[in-house]
């Protein structure tokens, strides 16, 4: 899954940027969820998340 389709996915009356950029800051004020992406091998420059990854995310922001 693209971080903008999870993005949009959250926040679904945003721009795709506006929703990236969201996602992106609830990822960096959430230093429990910014370790756990890490350890997944996470980048910030990612454009494609792993199935794990979109896990990790939904465990930590709820299900959009």
């Amino acid at each position: 899954m693209s971080k903008s389709e999870l993005a949009m996915a959250y926040a679904p009356n945003l721009t795709v940027q506006g929703a990236v950029n969201r996602l992106m800051d609830w990822i960096r004020r959430n230093s429990e969820l910014t370790d756990a992406l890490y350890r997944t091998g996470y980048r910030k420059q990612q454009k494609m998340l792993t199935s794990l990854q979109v896990r990790t995310i939904c465990s930590y922001l709820g299900e959009p």
